[in-house]
């Protein structure tokens, strides 16, 4: 009987020893997985310009591109410049009203409260940069809705793009956006979908012209693709400058979102 328990507690203990070493070597895989996918996690930085399609940031665009950054694993961070916006629309009738708002505040309603001033951006914190679209892109980013190819771009914009322009990292820009990178980076190509309405289908078609008196070049894509500028490492896609079911907006900003990361 002693025999049988001294043979017995043996094997446990050497059982025991084995499922620990087991154990010990699990985990230091598993360690190890984590540590490669947290140091291949891109950091990615989301320039919001508002809330709200007419004076801010399309919302639609906004929860786009957080949805595929999440579903790659990316590490976001998002900013708006805290200054007014060039003004407020009532989205219901399209009236500008009295009131002022401040576009980091407005930014923060997207950002579930969580979004930090685009004067703290530094372009040595993050992988790659991306622009969601809507009017305020072109009102509060910069003035091209007001002054066109004349138009001058919000100073830390301006700053943030030419930033990671220079470290070679990549900008992805939705809808109007991509009149910032035509802006600030002269030769860029950028799409922002059909150079023609096509009976209402694409209604801001007309901008596309102003594309190359910015100093960019404009490239026709459809609405569920983008366009990747190797040289620059500047992607854009149409988004809503196409009216488009939600579901093809997704699609477009999805591929700029994969190819933003792939060059960042």
């Amino acid at each position: 009987m002693s025999f049988s328990l001294h043979i017995l507690g043996r094997t446990n203990t050497v059982f025991a020893r084995s499922t620990i070493k087991s154990c010990i070597n699990a985990n230091s895989f598993g360690l190890k997985s984590l540590f490669r996918s947290m140091s291949s996690q891109k950091k990615v930085a989301v320039v919001l310009s508002g809330c709200g399609v007419y004076d801010g940031t399309e919302v639609h665009e906004a929860s786009s591109c957080l949805v595929h950054l999440s579903r790659e694993g990316s590490a976001v961070s998002m900013f708006a410049p805290d200054i007014d916006q060039m003004h407020v629309i009532n989205h219901l009738n399209g009236d500008v009203m009295s009131e002022k708002r401040n576009v980091l505040i407005e930014s923060a309603r997207i950002a579930r409260g969580k979004a930090a001033p685009l004067s703290q951006l530094r372009a040595s914190d993050f992988d790659a940069i991306i622009f969601p679209g809507g009017f305020g892109a072109a009102k509060n980013l910069c003035d091209f809705a007001v002054s066109g190819k004349d138009c001058t771009v919000q100073a830390d914009a301006a700053r943030v793009i030419g930033e990671f322009n220079k470290a070679g990292k990549p900008v992805g820009l939705c809808c109007i956006a991509p009149v910032l990178a035509a802006k600030l980076l002269p030769g860029c190509q950028v799409t922002m979908g059909s150079e023609s309405e096509e009976g209402g289908l694409w209604p801001h078609a007309g901008a596309t012209q102003a594309i190359g008196p910015l100093g960019g070049q404009h490239v026709i894509r459809g609405v569920t693709e983008c366009l990747v500028d190797d040289a620059k490492k500047v992607v854009t896609t149409p988004a809503f400058m196409c009216e488009a079911p939600l579901h093809q907006i997704y699609e477009g900003v999805g591929a700029l979102v994969r190819e933003v990361l792939r060059l960042a």
